[in-house]
């Protein structure tokens, strides 16, 4: 079984690697598609993200994925060989004080797929064949491969939507138009969002938000002062998602909010300055949003269900053997917005 493994900073390698029997409640997946998100990226890149989060060891990359069921394990009912399933790197001990209060992604213990937080790290699933638990696995009928493998950023824009509060009739920013800006503006359209502005640096990703329903695109670059009528008095929106992880964003995102509106920090790139005035004096909340839990199967459904189509946010899609390509398309944003491995 070969898989996609990063040794240090541009050195990502297809190795074989060993894969096991399903055990009990388990069952093994033949891998199908594989996104390619922002934190490959910067493991890729720059060998970790941040100064906190270092690749210490080779480490199997990799965690919005899907593919089909191949072989069960004892007790496995709710799931049949050939199913195309979406994986949830999701897998919390269930058994530590925040799994116990409800709040499973803050779990103490957390086995996130491809994860250079603790050490040893937590091998990924960009690989042939994965053995998983069942849980982990949400039926996808009436889905393509790739879809499936989007149910694991559209699950982050969800919990983000959820921790916002009510969206129905709200004016939503979007800053940053990668793919979690571009989910997010999905997300906060199915919500109830009346109106939605998304700002970004470069035009192609801006075309994306358009194409997908966002009343209006920025480039910060070419209309540095697009923002400008929307700071006017004591702002316009009543929520920003910041997808960009970049200080600039958030501090022009925040001059265009409303009092007592809510910001809601969706992008990691590192420590950001934030402007704690700005925020004082306009009654703002500032939220943090980390990965999801329960949102994973949410995400499934409602693709299922034709509420959010995120097919048209898959831009490329190469084979496994030009896997070092993919990462490369990824990372190029004038040409790519999701960028998909097969792995089959």
């Amino acid at each position: 079984m070969r898989a996609i493994v990063l040794h240090k900073a541009m050195d990502l390698r297809i190795e074989e690697a060993e894969i096991g029997k399903p055990g009990p409640g388990e069952v093994k997946v033949k891998m199908a598609a594989g996104g390619i998100c922002g934190s490959d990226l910067h493991y890729y890149q720059h060998g970790g993200i941040g100064d906190s989060i270092r690749v210490k060891q080779p480490i199997i990359l990799g965690h919005e994925v899907s593919g089909h069921i191949s072989a069960l394990g004892d007790g496995v009912e709710n799931l049949a060989v050939g199913d195309l399933v979406a994986v949830s790197p999701s897998r919390p001990c269930y058994d530590c004080q925040y799994c116990h209060r409800g709040q499973l992604n803050h779990c103490e213990n957390m086995r996130f797929y491809g994860s250079a937080m603790p050490f040893p790290h937590i091998q990924g699933a960009f690989r042939e064949e994965l053995v998983a638990d069942a849980s982990q696995c949400i039926k996808a009928e009436g889905l393509s491969a790739g879809e499936a493998a989007m149910a694991e950023p559209m699950a982050v824009c969800l919990h983000a939507t959820r921790r916002a509060g009510e969206m129905m009739g709200k004016r939503v920013l979007v800053t940053g138009s990668g793919p979690i800006g571009t989910l997010s503006v999905l997300c906060a359209r199915a919500a109830g969002a009346t109106e939605i502005v998304v700002t970004d640096l470069t035009d192609q990703a801006l075309a994306y938000a358009q194409n997908i329903g966002a009343d209006r695109t920025i480039n910060m670059i070419s209309q540095g002062d697009g923002l400008k009528e929307y700071q006017q008095g004591k702002g316009y929106f009543d929520v920003l998602y910041e997808c960009s992880g970049a200080a600039p964003a958030l501090a022009a995102g925040i001059a265009a909010m409303r009092p007592r509106g809510i910001v809601m920090q969706l992008g990691m790139g590192g420590d950001m300055n934030v402007p704690v005035q700005a925020i004082t004096a306009k009654e703002l909340d500032l939220r943090g949003s980390f990965r999801f839990h329960e949102e994973f199967a949410m995400a499934v459904q409602l693709m299922q269900q034709g509420q959010i189509n995120a097919k048209p946010l898959i831009s490329h899609t190469l084979p496994l053997d030009d896997a070092i390509k993919a990462f490369e398309i990824a990372a190029d944003r004038t040409q790519s917005m999701k960028a998909q491995i097969a792995f089959g």
